[in-house]
């Protein structure tokens, strides 16, 4: 059996619901997780992605702003989401396949929407950089309590943080810019290795290989410069890296017309 599972940070799901369709049609994952959807659970398209081929839905969405929903053509076990930093803003939802998925029964998902940050590193004079810290903060102690690694499990999201220096275009020129300062990535870094995340993209194309997922709006032509970052991540729990087979990132997705800044990321395991 294989399980195909991709993340995606679509920025806004009604808005490009036909970029969603295009890619699913394309690709086909079994699982996709999306980021920002930017939508109430009220208002979510969930006849049309139904109609898609995914039956089995899960969404933790506000109106406007954050968002994330796993959809997914194998049925749920169990869904959960979690709240952090006192806050109800719809950054997590968690999948756990059922016995239908055969091989793969048992596997929960996580997927995440971490705080982006603001502009300003300093979370003495920026409260949106100090939210994040604290949002990475609370995530070390959930790992602590739940040790989410030690079972079969996957991590997915955007994680708004690229923290090797060859996921961004130019390490040296972003270590002041919010996503890849030094206390996050090291936080970050100390977060995946405590719980024992295998990261999966790296595991396959590790450095020096340069990999982004995100490229900015304000860059006039993105392709040609490709000042890119990688924010976006599947991790895996030990005990299915053995699995794994492929893993990569979808870049022509932030070609189409009125695109998002996101790439999807994809990765392939094999029971």
């Amino acid at each position: 059996m294989q399980l195909v599972v991709t993340t995606w940070n679509v920025n806004s799901v009604r808005l490009r619901l036909d970029h969603v369709a295009r890619f699913v049609a394309e690709s086909k994952p079994d699982v996709l997780c999306l980021q920002e959807t930017k939508c109430p659970d009220d208002r979510f398209p969930l006849s049309a992605f139904r109609s898609l081929g995914y039956a089995h839905i899960a969404i933790n969405g506000q109106k406007g702003y954050h968002g994330v929903a796993v959809l997914s053509r194998l049925p749920f076990a169990e869904t959960r989401a979690m709240g952090f930093c006192d806050k109800n803003d719809a950054r997590h939802i968690a999948v756990t396949l059922g016995k239908e998925a055969k091989q793969a029964a048992g596997i929960t998902i996580h997927n995440f929407y971490v705080p982006a940050g603001g502009d300003i590193p300093d979370p003495a004079v920026n409260p949106r950089f100090a939210h994040k810290l604290a949002f990475l903060d609370e995530l070390m102690a959930w790992t602590g309590r739940e040790r989410p690694a030690a079972e079969p499990s996957i991590l997915v999201g955007d994680l708004n943080i690229a923290p090797y220096e060859t996921d961004v275009w130019n390490h040296k020129a972003l270590l002041g810019v919010v996503s890849h300062t030094p206390i996050e990535t090291s936080r970050l870094e100390e977060w995946r290795q405590t719980a024992g995340w295998v990261d999966a993209v790296r595991h396959l194309k590790p450095e020096p290989e340069p990999v982004y997922t995100w490229w900015s709006y304000r860059s006039p032509d993105w392709a040609a410069a490709n000042k890119g970052r990688r924010l976006d991540h599947v991790w895996l729990a030990p005990s299915l890296q053995s699995t794994l087979q492929e893993a990569h990132v979808t870049r022509d997705t932030r070609g189409w017309e009125r695109p998002s800044d996101h790439a999807p990321v994809t990765v392939t395991l094999d029971f």
